[in-house]
């Protein structure tokens, strides 16, 4: 919201030494947010004057017009000679008064002006459009051309109000009443502590039977309309400057006489008006919601087709406006001409239900400034004023005559009030502001206050956002003061510090990230397509999602049950940048929905929620389990110098996830697996025991192609993703020192022979049982393949096992029959054979 100062001034009479700086402090301390304070034409510099176009010459050879002008300018040149000046604007004719800057002058923009030649003649100044005055579009895209009774040599500084002090607000969603002069000059008043002239009160005429007939269908949709007439407007009146120039400083251009009338009230009080063609409205103007199929041309010239849960206003030919978001083009006010133009009008002034007019815009992807003040929220109880300062309006500047006739549709409603104790502010502060101060307070917004230690509240019309008692209690604090609350930080009780949970997680990330991952956090949101890019079945509980009620990106309207689909992305995204070896990670939570939902219930906010409270949320929100996932792509290991390097693979996520593990003194069981997006060959199923029960905790491995392909992917990535929690449950990382041998390790080679599709975990895991206690650690050193000397279907494993004992150097007969054990119960389970 544009504030100009000088139109705040009318309604709040603020010190004569106050500038948009010192405003802009006030404000922000009571809780608006001014981003900036523009200075207009503070490098402007005149001679800037009314002149009048005597002659225009018309010169020729040059590829574009240019014409040479003769320009009264009355004394302002000191000589009172006609002013030479070139200019290539041809929306301007002789007798025409225009802005004319002299040279001496200087225009926004640091731009000098001299008398310099061109175009073969000598130009003494220039005739000025509004954008070269930094005013904006004023329409023409041209020169000013200014009203015949402007008196020839005035300062048009002054006249076109060219400086200015301009506060541009970003009002939050809920206080809709500041997106109007009237809103925010409450606010300057209350700040000040200054009275404030309400623009919104007038005496207006009570309805009656002679005005305009109208019919409301939906009088939850529309809980006022109401509607006024103006007949005999004069076609050829056009708007007069100082509203232009009010226009065009709040971000609005001007368009006609009755146009620029309802936009400059709709800034002023904050009510959105529609004036419609009194001769182009045939029979009764309703609202309605809109029929299936029905059609409406908007005033952007664009055939919309209407929605059955969107709010209309109709004549008896049907649909005539978009309600509270934009007119229909059947019904526009005429522009200004001198034989045809909009000479009667009917003004509406409605109050929309904030919720459908939101919905409509959106679904329509049609914001206007009416819409964006109606889904925040606009005071019923100001469309008639509205209406009666359109109708002043009109008739002082076209000459129009009101008719006697007032329609006003009101649904009964009841003021909102609000019990609250007096003492509920200082709860909620932790500052004692008294009774006096929270009356006082609440008054000064407008509230009608009763009551001693209990204090009934009725709010006023203009503040549809307060609703509770809490928000009576804000308002109470912004005014005092958010600076003024005392800053206290909690202080917690010593030797505490980090939990568990929260070492794991920094401990995590820090090994990842040195084992050369980058951590990339991402959004939480994904789109359910995903799921089918990602290759899972129709039944996989990954495809049960949170839905968001209102989220961001219609696109992503889900929580992610996965980690997967954001690190993707990402590694996509770094891929199509250049980065091409990319090692990426990710610890956070998913969103798994519960089988039963609940609601969850409002917590207190003066005083401490119990355990029993939190309990009752927590019952009703999403399992959030935390994840831990990995993806590569690329090299792996660089070439140089040193070697050729090699590219990532799934043995690299694999190792991942083993680092993981690791960290959480889990014992991670690595076995073949098959799921989703992973390629059935290349992927490892992850599992613990914990409880004495095994658990699949996640997958590594290479992704399928055809996962690959659907999300633009480079080839080979690879992935890993675990439940960190579930590794938790199942780990024990209390550090235990290594236990330091002196007596000398036994080395013991076996080579076995296996069917092809055993897998070595499988002959692993045998052989380490059946050493027994004395093996200390078995490596597999190599993998050999030969049809000739193995047969057909047959590998070869080939395994250094380490043997020692704490209390005795072992002899070769004791290494030998551990060994042979190993051997045994691996041939016993998998049908391994000692090679040769």
């Amino acid at each position: 919201m544009r504030v100009p100062l000088s139109w705040l001034r009318e309604y709040v009479d603020l010190p004569a030494t106050e500038t948009g700086r010192d405003v802009q402090a006030k404000l922000i301390s009571a809780g608006l947010e001014v981003e900036t304070v523009e200075q207009l034409g503070h490098d402007l510099k005149g001679p800037l004057v009314v002149g009048q176009v005597l002659t225009i010459e018309e010169l020729e050879g040059f590829k574009k017009p240019i014409r040479f002008c003769t320009v009264d300018v009355g004394q302002a040149n000191g000589s009172g000679e006609p002013q030479e000046i070139v200019c290539g604007a041809r929306n301007f004719a002789v007798g025409d008064k225009v802005v004319v800057v002299l040279p001496g002058a200087v225009l926004p923009g640091n731009f000098a002006i001299a008398a310099r030649k061109t175009y073969g003649k000598t130009s003494h100044g220039m005739i000025c459009s509004g954008d070269e005055l930094g005013m904006g579009d004023d329409g023409s895209h041209g020169i000013i051309v200014l009203p015949q009774e402007t008196e020839v040599g005035k300062d048009a500084i002054e006249l076109l109000e060219l400086v200015d002090e301009v506060l541009d607000i970003a009002v939050t969603a809920n206080r809709g009443d500041c997106l109007s002069i009237r809103g925010v000059a409450r606010e300057t008043a209350i700040a000040y502590g200054l009275p404030l002239r309400d623009p919104a009160l007038l005496d207006v005429p009570g309805p009656n039977a002679f005005g305009y007939p109208v019919q409301v269908s939906d009088p939850v949709g529309c809980d006022r309309f109401t509607a006024r007439t103006v007949t005999g407007l004069s076609p050829e009146a056009r708007s007069p400057l100082w509203l232009q120039r009010r226009l065009q400083k709040v971000g609005m251009r001007p368009i006609s006489l009755a146009v620029d009338v309802t936009n400059y009230v709709m800034m002023e009080v904050g009510q959105p008006l529609h004036a419609y063609d009194r001769t182009l409205v045939q029979g009764t103007i309703g609202v309605r919601r809109a029929a299936e199929g029905e059609k409406l041309v908007t005033l952007d010239g664009v055939e919309r087709t209407l929605h059955p849960e969107d709010l209309v206003i109709t004549d008896e030919r049907g649909p005539i406006g978009l309600a509270g978001v934009m007119g229909g083009a059947n019904t526009e006010i005429a522009d200004h001409a001198e034989s045809e133009g909009t000479t009667d009008v009917v003004i509406e002034a409605a109050h929309f239900d904030a919720v459908s007019i939101a919905r409509t815009a959106r679904r329509h992807k049609l914001s206007s400034e009416a819409s964006k003040r109606f889904e925040r929220g606009v005071d019923p109880q100001a469309s008639s004023a509205a209406a009666q300062r359109t109708v002043d309006l009109l008739m002082l500047l076209a000459g129009g005559t009101a008719e006697a006739g007032v329609t006003e549709v009101i649904a009964p409603s009841a003021p909102h009030t609000i019990a609250v104790a007096a003492d509920h502010p200082d709860k909620v502060a932790g500052v004692v502001y008294g009774r006096e101060t929270v009356v006082r307070r609440l008054q000064e917004i407008g509230c009608d206050v009763y009551g001693q230690d209990e204090l009934i509240v009725t709010v006023p019309s203009w503040r549809p956002d307060l609703g509770e008692g809490n928000d009576l209690a804000e308002e109470v604090i912004r005014l005092e003061g958010y600076e003024n609350l005392p800053s206290t930080l909690p202080k917690p009780p010593s030797g505490r510090g980090l939990t568990h949970r929260q070492r794991l997680h920094r401990r995590v990330g820090r090994a990842l990230a040195g084992a050369g991952y980058v951590e990339a956090p991402n959004y939480p949101f994904v789109g359910e397509q995903v799921f089918d890019q990602l290759g899972l079945d129709a039944d996989d509980p990954a495809r049960r999602v949170v839905r968001l009620t209102n989220p961001l990106n219609d696109e992503e309207p889900a929580l992610r049950t996965s980690l997967l689909p954001g690190l993707l992305a990402a590694l996509r995204r770094n891929d199509g940048r250049g980065s091409h070896d990319l090692a990426l990670f990710e610890t956070g939570l998913v969103f798994l929905p519960r089988e039963e939902q609940g609601v969850a219930g409002q917590l207190p906010v003066d005083r401490r929620p119990t355990a029993e409270e939190i309990a009752a949320i927590d019952a009703v929100l999403p399992e959030q389990p935390r994840h831990v996932a990995a993806v590569l792509a690329g090299a792996r290991e660089q070439a140089g110098w040193w070697g050729k390097g090699r590219p990532a693979d799934w043995a690299d996520a694999v190792e991942a996830a083993r680092t993981v593990a690791a960290e959480t003194g889990a014992e991670l069981i690595v076995r073949k697996g098959q799921y989703g997006p992973w390629h059935p060959g290349r992927c490892a199923e992850l599992a613990v025991v914990t409880a004495g029960t095994e658990r699949v905790v996640g997958h590594a491995g290479e992704l399928h192609p055809r996962v690959l392909k659907a999300l633009g992917l480079p080839a080979r990535t690879s992935a890993m993703e675990l439940d960190l929690d579930v590794l938790e449950q199942a780990g024990d990382d209390t550090p235990r020192a290594p236990g330091i041998s002196t007596f000398p390790v036994a080395t013991q080679d076996v080579a076995l022979v296996v069917d092809a599709y055993v897998p070595h975990a499988d002959v692993e895991a045998a052989l380490r049982e059946g050493a027994g206690e004395l093996l200390e650690a078995i490596r597999l050193f190599d993998v050999y393949e030969n049809a000739e000397q193995l047969g057909d279907g047959r590998k070869s494993l080939a395994y250094a096992l380490r043997f020692r004992a704490g209390d005795r150097t072992l002899t070769v007969d004791e290494a030998s029959a551990a060994r042979d054990a190993a051997v045994a119960l691996a041939g016993e389970r998998t049908g391994a054979v000692l090679r040769g």
